[in-house]
């Protein structure tokens, strides 16, 4: 891991489009969401928000910036900015259209490239999630992207179920080869009523987190709002945040009920 490396904007890891979402012990899943794709540069005190093409969007986002103010110096981090509905899902329209802080705009980070001036990008992409954990400070505005640890299928039953883009996969064990699109990182669409949109994320697009602790104790359960059914997906990393509400659920193991979730 080499040293003394300053803060920098450093061009996006992009995901190849696939038609089928790829299987096998070292793919990792994640939701593909409707957002910005947003780099944040922690150099000389100040948080510099910067977009997929390097245009600083640190006067657009403020908010954003105050809640990374926490990162070490001569850090950067690689994430995704959503704005949630009053369902908790992701709205792209509301994220070109909000007014004002208090807008549900949520940078969700789910990569470090340099961590106080130490480049990270050629080690595992497992690992480099072991030290974005302890590098963010979880806030109303800030959230960690976690990973589910199931299979193929059950990410993407959930996300049809449940009206969600598609599915973002990457190798646990995958280097951050900048400004590349080579095939261990993939985005599937699946559900095709949200169009892409210029200027929007390239597929690292979740819905997770805001607390450790909470993560840690990941004991809540999904629960639709209608029909009381719950669906199951594996602990470990998907998360829903209810807007209406600010609390946060997990999506974790528990039993499908013979009802299907349509």
């Amino acid at each position: 891991m080499e040293k003394n490396h300053n803060a920098r904007f450093i061009k996006p890891m992009e995901c190849l489009p696939v038609e089928k979402v790829p299987e096998g012990d070292n793919w990792t899943y994640e939701l593909k969401l409707d957002g910005y794709r947003l780099q944040a540069v922690k150099a000389g005190g100040k948080v510099i928000l910067y977009s997929r093409r390097g245009i600083d969007l640190t006067k657009r986002f403020p908010h954003v910036a105050r809640a990374l103010a926490s990162l070490p110096d001569d850090t950067v981090i690689d994430g995704e900015l959503v704005a949630l509905d009053e369902e908790g899902k992701p709205n792209f329209n509301l994220l070109q259209n909000f007014r004002s802080a208090d807008s549900h705009i949520v940078f969700y980070a789910f990569d470090i490239l340099i961590y106080k001036g130490h480049d990270l990008k050629q080690l595992p992409l497992s690992k480099r999630r072991a030290i974005l954990a302890t590098a963010i400070e979880p806030s109303d505005h800030v959230g960690l992207s976690y990973v589910s640890d199931k299979t193929a299928a059950q990410m993407l039953s959930f996300v049809r179920s449940h009206g969600i883009e598609g599915v973002v996969a990457k190798k646990a064990d995958s280097v951050y080869q900048a400004g590349l699109r080579t095939g261990v990182w993939t985005k599937t669409r699946i559900n095709l009523g949200q169009t892409s949109r210029p200027g929007a994320g390239g597929g690292h697009r979740t819905l997770p987190v805001a607390s450790r602790r909470e993560s840690r104790r990941a004991a809540s359960v999904f629960r639709r709002s209608r029909g009381g059914s719950r669906f199951a997906l594996p602990s470990s990393g998907l998360w829903r945040r209810s807007a209406r509400d600010g609390r946060l659920q997990s999506l974790q193991t528990a039993r499908v009920d013979d009802s299907p979730v349509p």
